[in-house]
């Protein structure tokens, strides 16, 4: 496979690697590589990548492509969990529906995605992103009163791409 003519394709995955309940495993002799061993390692942004033919994938757009013969520009970990690739785990999505399925900040003070402390009216403000604009949902008075709300619109306008936590 020379670089310069190189296409990744799902047969040619399918002849590097074998998918076993999301994890890759050589099917062929490469450099460092034995046939049978587990391929891919975890990086700081908390994807596991692959090499081929020189150039890094992320793991799971493999198992995406060797299962559904096509690379998607968004791939949604449904449990929210970057390491998890089984094919179960994995969906095409938009920019916009990954997002959603996006976990809680970490910044979060108010324990609810999407609901903050409003100063200047002394109530709970619970807002939502919809197709990149903020969408105001209420204030609420009482921070469960704002968690069922932003909960109902979620499950309203994001459908399956709701995430709550």
């Amino acid at each position: 496979m020379a670089d310069r003519d190189f296409t990744l394709t799902k047969d040619i995955l399918h002849e590097l690697f074998e998918y076993r309940e999301g994890v890759l495993y050589s099917k062929k002799q490469r450099g460092k590589l034995v046939i049978g061993q587990k391929v891919g390692s975890a990086k700081r942004n908390g994807y596991e990548m692959v090499g081929i033919n020189h150039k890094t994938y992320l793991t799971h757009r493999i198992i995406f492509m060797m299962h559904h013969g096509f690379l998607p520009k968004y791939i949604d970990h449904i449990d929210g969990n970057s390491l998890n690739n089984k094919i179960e785990n994995l969906r095409e999505a938009t920019l916009s529906q990954n997002q959603y399925n996006s976990k809680i900040p970490k910044n979060n003070t108010s324990g609810v995605k999407g609901v903050n402390w409003d100063k200047d009216h002394s109530k709970w403000r619970a807002r939502v992103i919809v197709n990149k604009k903020t969408m105001f949902v209420g204030l609420f008075k009482e921070i469960e009163e704002a968690a069922k709300a932003i909960k109902a619109f979620r499950e309203k306008q994001h459908k399956d791409f709701a995430r709550f936590e």
